[in-house]
């Protein structure tokens, strides 16, 4: 058993945060096929949306100040399991508003720490990614955080590239707190990274593929099954558009997929979506 402060963690492989891709749905298929530590996308704490979370995810933060955190984290400490402070986002959205890898004010992310680690007892951790600043981040993290999650491609880079193994190393030996290592994660190189890190997250091999946790962590299979996760969509009332956009996700490695994503983009509702063969 592994822990990150006072949580206690079954295993080291963790769901990465992605933005329309983690809802409650696709968590727990995650969950149940063994994965270790689910996240939610990013939120902000002054967002008005309905949030799922029966199954007690790490909940990401992004934000440009300190506004609303006090409020939001009272709301949600008892539901969830872990906070994350985002300052790895490298999208336009992010670059327009300052947030995510574009928020490199010290002084404010001192204070955004400063406030969470105030208002939780659960562990609290940040995504960063390779910067110019990321080691004096690491130093504010020192002060606040259980653990730091680093994903070594620059802004710039976003998700295309290869990530600097050696600057995530370098980030390692720099601080006593845990290492969450993010970026290229697959089957192929996940036992070379877990030698060098104390945990790892999967991203985009996880996409439409929540299996890849039952055959990376237990050597089993686990049938993925579209139908599953649209049980669990319509028991959480989820919006149609993201039900949508999953479906095209779970059509991944399928045989004539390209033809069955065109399908897709044509339906109109859930009812015609529970008829695919997915």
């Amino acid at each position: 058993m592994n822990n990150i402060r006072n949580l206690k963690i079954k295993n080291r492989i963790f769901l990465a945060p992605m933005e329309e891709v983690n809802d409650i749905s696709f968590r727990i298929l995650c969950k149940k096929a063994g994965c270790g530590l689910t996240y939610t996308g990013m939120i902000n704490p002054l967002s008005k949306k309905k949030i799922d979370l029966d199954d007690k995810p790490a909940l990401q933060l992004f934000c440009t100040n300190t506004k609303g955190i006090k409020e939001f984290m009272k709301k949600y400490d008892k539901k969830i399991s872990l906070w994350d402070l985002n300052l790895g986002c490298p999208a336009k959205t992010a670059k327009k508003h300052g947030f995510g890898s574009f928020l490199k004010d010290l002084k404010i992310i001192e204070e955004i720490l400063k406030i969470m680690r105030k208002n939780t007892k659960k562990p609290l951790t940040l995504k960063i990614r390779k910067s110019e600043i990321a080691f004096d981040i690491i130093k504010i993290a020192d002060k606040y955080c259980d653990a730091v999650c680093i994903h070594p491609r620059t802004y710039s880079q976003g998700y295309s590239g290869e990530p600097d193994l050696k600057f995530a190393e370098e980030i390692k030996s720099k601080t006593k707190l845990p290492i969450i290592y993010s970026g290229n994660v697959n089957e192929e190189n996940y036992k070379e990274l877990l030698k060098k890190f104390d945990y790892i997250m999967i991203g985009r091999e996880a996409i439409g593929r929540p299996e890849i946790f039952a055959r990376i962590i237990n050597n089993t299979k686990f049938k993925k099954s579209f139908k599953d996760y649209l049980k669990l969509a319509k028991k959480y009332n989820l919006f149609f558009r993201q039900v949508k956009l999953q479906a095209m996700n779970f059509t991944k490695g399928m045989r004539d997929s390209a033809k069955l994503r065109l399908e897709i983009f044509k339906i109109k509702n859930i009812e015609e979506l529970e008829k695919l063969n997915l």
